[in-house]
């Protein structure tokens, strides 16, 4: 434990966490000897993230601003010599089993899908690809709470498996990817289902999302904000949080589950994206793969694409739903992301507030992927002192980020909590509220 609680302190993590995450790592060797796992072993850490801007902006090929969270995804792995893959989630007392074979079962619905799909990928991938692992988690984020759990599960398993197959000196992977953002790209389009240069793609999860949380998730600092644009992934630039302020996180307690209906409304905004995407590619003759590169494509180019949300208007893609789609596209990548990095980048960080306000105002009127809770909660937090506050994630559930002042925290977060429960009793069991600064990204040892 003591080695454990030692690299995650020089990781960047601060001391309560990091005893803590040693602690959950000494259940998931417990459960790998019940396992009977007798292979060498490994540790991995997978974090959650926060995006502080970037609402639905990286599959358009918009930016983001990133950061992880000190809650996660401890992982024992136990090599192995065959192909099959088991898993152990500690915490729930639940346990599935798949393998390395293209062909292989899908899994049951929940998290052991997520463990089916990265081991029926990598082994459609990598040839090479032929040994299991045995590998039991514990993770301390709330369920679909729009932290990325779910691409947090399914990182740690690629991370299992990477290693178990020694992978990135595999002739396939030297190919086609040759940086940690490459990588994040690769592990957006294994949820996704896309191809990915040669890696030819399958049905993946179901989700039209991008590499936003990948890219969080792996590339991320401790006290550090990344800015990311998208498709490609590429860096540009990294700010210093200020010493003076910490975030607080809301989980709303609506789950925020990328399944059944709630699936259908998430990638309705992705949909929207490609409907005029293709219609401005369309009536231009030109071939720009991503809105991002539309819009960046000429001086006129905002005003033609704004005109095109109403010729090119559909049963389907109602003008109304196109127009707010883009204007929310466009706000979020093209101003309020630069404006948000210039004020990080001079300290000012009071200057955040009005932009966080402007982009949750743009989610919930444009992008429409805000409920009471999350709109409850953002409104909330500001009204208690939070420097900025916004909801992040897929939407439609999910939670809220607040940018506090170090001296307010514990006042704060206990009144916004009982602020927030008081408005939404039948949601206060499943609610919850927690201090993290910002984290550092995945790892393993």
């Amino acid at each position: 434990m003591t080695h454990d609680v030692e690299h995650l302190r020089q990781l960047g993590m601060s001391d309560s966490q990091a005893v803590a995450k040693a602690q959950a790592l000494q259940q998931c060797d417990a459960a790998l000897d019940s396992m009977g796992a007798s292979g060498s072993r490994w540790s991995i850490w997978v974090p959650g993230r926060i995006e502080l801007f970037g609402k639905h902006t990286d599959y358009a090929g918009g930016r983001s601003l990133l950061c992880a969270v000190e809650r996660g995804f401890v992982v024992r792995a136990a090599l192995r010599t065959d192909n099959i893959v088991r898993a152990a989630d500690v915490v729930r007392g639940e346990h599935c089993e798949t393998s390395l074979d293209p062909q292989a079962a899908d899994g049951v619905p929940g998290w052991p899908h997520y463990v089916a799909t990265v081991a029926k990928r990598l082994a459609r991938n990598f040839g090479s690809a032929g040994k299991g692992v045995d590998l039991a988690f514990a993770s301390d984020l709330p369920v679909a709470a729009g932290m990325s759990s779910s691409s947090a599960l399914m990182i740690a398993v690629f991370v299992s498996l990477a290693k178990s197959n020694d992978l990135r000196s595999s002739e396939e992977f030297r190919r086609e990817i040759f940086s940690r953002e490459e990588l994040a790209s690769y592990l957006g389009c294994i949820e996704n289902g896309e191809s990915f240069r040669s890696l030819e793609g399958d049905a993946g999860v179901g989700t039209f999302g991008g590499s936003q949380d990948h890219t969080a998730i792996m590339c991320s600092e401790p006290m550090r904000v990344i800015q990311y644009a998208f498709s490609p992934v590429r860096r540009e630039a990294v700010y210093r949080m200020p010493p003076t302020h910490t975030f607080v996180i809301a989980s709303s307690g609506l789950l925020a589950e990328k399944t059944a209906g709630a699936r259908e409304a998430y990638n309705q905004a992705a949909l929207l994206v490609r409907h005029l995407l293709g219609a401005w590619n369309a009536a231009t003759g030109r071939t720009d793969p991503t809105l991002a590169d539309a819009v960046r494509s000429g001086p006129d180019a905002i005003g033609r694409l704004r005109e095109l949300t109403t010729t090119a208007a559909t049963t389907d893609y109602p003008a109304r739903a196109l127009r707010h789609r883009f204007d929310q596209f466009v706000l979020e990548a093209f101003e309020l992301i630069p404006a948000a990095g210039s004020a990080l980048a001079r300290g000012a960080i009071e200057e955040l507030g009005p932009l966080s306000d402007r982009s949750q105002r743009a989610a919930e009127e444009w992008l429409g992927n805000q409920v009471a809770e999350t709109i409850a909660l953002a409104r909330l937090a500001r009204e208690h002192g939070a420097t900025a506050a916004s909801s992040f994630g897929a939407g439609f559930g999910g939670s809220v980020w607040a940018l506090v002042p170090l001296g307010r925290v514990v006042e704060f977060t206990i009144a916004w909590a009982a602020s927030y429960r008081a408005a939404f009793p039948d949601r206060a069991p499943q609610s919850a509220f927690f201090v993290s600064p910002a984290g550092p990204g995945a790892t393993q040892w």
